[in-house]
């Protein structure tokens, strides 16, 4: 072999051996550029696992607990290792703030099993692992990934519960068992429809980032696919929750593009209900009954109401403190009504049917209200307030200029302010409790990020 031919070899095997290399040099950076928030990603990931039965009925700990701890203690080892400040003041203050007013009510809880257990799980997921995730987040695409998990995580347990209304073999409901309730069971039936809703505000948020067209069109998809599910949960505070949710999103948006966003989903509900029917005639009985309060209300709704008015009556008893942490079912029958029923009914996804006693006020507010006083509520509900406020403020420099062209991460902004008035409406129909609960903190750490979070430079990001 000449020596002109042995260089022409190896100049051909260098290049065959750069293209082999390309695809896993990619891949490299790739998992380098997100390596901080991939454990957030795998807990996301891990919610379209079906928990254990023992998590189902007995409220222990799901394999996404556990990760979440793990998530959090990989947070400190990476700011032990980096030697940075973690959080700014602000973000300090505001996701700190929950702490006293846990602190003060399990110190009242009616014993030390009830109250460490009871903080434990509140610390989890409003402070822990909130904090966990704002400080995993480094830039907007981080961010973005987050909530593509969010969307994937929904498509999957929306695509199960259409699945099970088709087969019947969802949650009971009306004496059928049609009820989507994704992987997470009769117990649980708020599950798949808080899932489902946060990817679908999620996709509204994302159809408006800037200079991604293609994206845009993935998420339009997404968002007009995950109402069949929404619908089939025959959730109506998920309902309320999203509607609220989406109109947010399209208001900060700016009003032509919320016009036309508004006009393709009513075409795409006449389709689906009109013409399709999906659902219609339940669908409209379920609607129905969100206004019925005093004109025959049903079981559920009574005991909804009549739970609320124990939990007003225990917060009048205990003004400041309120009963202790975990201490609603105790004090439970000592304030309600003869109206309300000895537990709810469940069936159907697996289980056999079940009498689930009435644990909380399926009210975040008044639970807290109820268990933490006035002092829990004020600093719980007070950071979320203050987060929304700051969340609105770092928008204002997003939002549409009057040419029609928003900031580079608009979709953010939108985004953020959109899950957390859905969490805050949504908490007016129900509380902490189910596998889901660990999605909710995850998004209230998306949430802080955005609203009070450190921008870092994008190359800088990168790098860490």
């Amino acid at each position: 072999m000449t020596h002109s031919a042995l260089h022409s070899w190896s100049d051909a095997d260098v290049a065959r051996g750069t293209r082999a290399a390309g695809p896993r040099a990619t891949a490299l950076r790739a998992l380098t550029r997100y390596a901080s928030v991939l454990p957030v990603v795998l807990l996301v990931a891990l919610l379209a696992v079906p928990p254990p039965p023992a998590a189902e009925t007995s409220g222990a700990g799901t394999v996404a607990d556990a990760v979440s701890a793990l998530v959090v203690g990989y947070c400190v080892v990476l700011l032990l290792r980096g030697r940075r400040r973690p959080l700014t003041r602000t973000a300090a203050v505001l996701i700190g703030l929950p702490v006293v007013g846990i602190t003060v009510a399990a110190c009242g809880a009616a014993s030390a099993a009830i109250g460490v257990p009871g903080a434990a799980r509140y610390l989890q997921i409003f402070v822990l692992v909130p904090a966990a995730v704002l400080i995993l987040i480094r830039s907007a695409d981080h961010f973005r990934l987050l909530a593509w998990s969010f969307i994937g995580l929904a498509l999957w347990q929306g695509a199960l519960g259409v699945h099970q209304y088709l087969t019947g073999t969802g949650a009971s409901y009306m004496g059928e068992d049609i009820r989507a309730v994704g992987t997470f069971g009769s117990t649980d039936v708020m599950g798949m429809a808080t899932v489902v809703s946060y990817g679908l505000v999620s996709s509204l948020a994302l159809a408006f980032r800037p200079g991604a067209r293609r994206q845009r069109s993935a998420a339009v998809v997404c968002a007009a696919l995950l109402t069949v599910p929404l619908a089939l949960s025959f959730s109506r505070g998920a309902w309320i929750a999203t509607a609220v949710a989406c109109a947010v999103v399209l208001f900060l948006a700016g009003v032509r593009r919320a016009s036309r966003v508004l006009l393709a989903g009513g075409a795409a509900a006449v389709v689906l209900v009109a013409g399709l029917g999906v659902g219609s005639a339940m669908l409209q009985e379920r609607l129905s009954s969100i206004t019925q309060v005093t004109d025959t209300p049903d079981q559920s709704v009574t005991d909804r109401y009549t739970m609320w008015a124990a939990s007003v009556d225990m917060w009048r008893a205990q003004p400041m403190t309120g009963v202790g942490l975990k201490g609603f079912p105790e004090h439970r029958d000592g304030h309600a009504s003869l109206a309300l029923s000895s537990g709810s009914d469940t069936a159907g996804a697996g289980s056999a049917f079940a009498r689930q006693p009435l644990l909380s006020p399926h009210n975040m507010y008044l639970l807290v209200l109820s268990e933490q006083g006035l002092i829990g509520l004020v600093t719980l509900a007070g950071s979320w307030l203050a987060v929304l406020v700051c969340a609105v403020r770092r928008w204002a420099r997003q939002r549409p200029r009057r040419s029609g062209a928003g900031g580079p991460e608009l979709d953010c902004a939108l985004l953020a302010c959109g899950l957390l008035v859905w969490q805050l409406v949504d908490f007016v129909y129900a509380d902490i409790g189910g596998p889901s609960t660990v999605l909710t903190a995850v998004a209230f750490g998306l949430v802080a990020w955005w609203a009070v979070g450190v921008r870092a430079p994008r190359g800088e990001a990168e790098a860490r």
